[in-house]
């Protein structure tokens, strides 16, 4: 995994060194492919060995377990997407500017980042009360505060509509926005930008 640049967006992968060296990063990529295919408890530590080519031992050399593996795949999309978030919201911008960068940084996370994005959706909540993952919660509700805000801020300047519930609405864009993850595929005919130039044309605008 990697860290975003300015403005929150994920930077672009690198090309996988053809010497092999940083073994780390590919155990990690495996196992966060794995994660998100087969899910956590589906997934042994010797299902990423062999999908790496490796003997199951020789990753005890990098990671102490399969949850210090999860630990860092977590840690390493989660930070990253809350400064992003927390960059944008310091730069100030009108309210739907502001709202648009966050979804479209969203977006791009997706494409950079899919397996981690899927692991994060489908491990959060199974999560829940193991001090090790504390984390993870504490993440999402600064997020989710960032948004709020953003949202709060554009109903009480009149830029977005006074009687629409804060909560209920970025629970709505929050979960169509990461839930694309199912079904987007990076490469395809489709960007990230084409994608949340969609969403925010039917976010702002609507069908009718």
């Amino acid at each position: 995994m990697t860290v975003a640049r300015a403005g929150g967006r994920p930077p672009k992968k690198e090309a996988v060194r053809a010497d092999g060296i940083d073994r780390r990063a590919r155990l990690l990529a495996v196992a966060a492919e794995l994660f998100a295919t087969q899910g956590y408890a589906g997934t042994t530590v010797r299902d990423i060995a062999d999908k790496s080519g490796i003997l199951p031992g020789s990753i005890y050399h990098h990671f102490s377990s399969k949850e210090d593996m999860l630990d860092v795949i977590l840690r390493d999309f989660l930070s990253p997407l809350y400064e992003g978030f927390s960059e944008i919201e310091r730069q100030g911008d009108d309210p739907r500017e502001a709202l648009s960068k966050l979804i479209r940084v969203s977006f791009a996370w997706i494409v950079e980042a899919p397996h981690a994005v899927a692991v994060y959706q489908s491990e959060s909540d199974n999560l829940i009360g193991q001090e090790a993952f504390e984390y993870v919660a504490d993440y999402s509700l600064k997020i989710e505060q960032i948004w709020l805000r953003v949202l709060t801020a554009g109903q009480t300047s009149g830029v977005f509509r006074p009687d629409l519930d804060i909560k209920v609405s970025y629970l709505f864009i929050r979960d169509s926005i990461w839930s694309s993850v199912r079904w987007y595929r990076p490469g395809g005919q489709l960007t990230s930008e084409s994608v949340a130039e969609e969403f925010l044309a039917l976010a702002f605008h609507g069908l009718l």
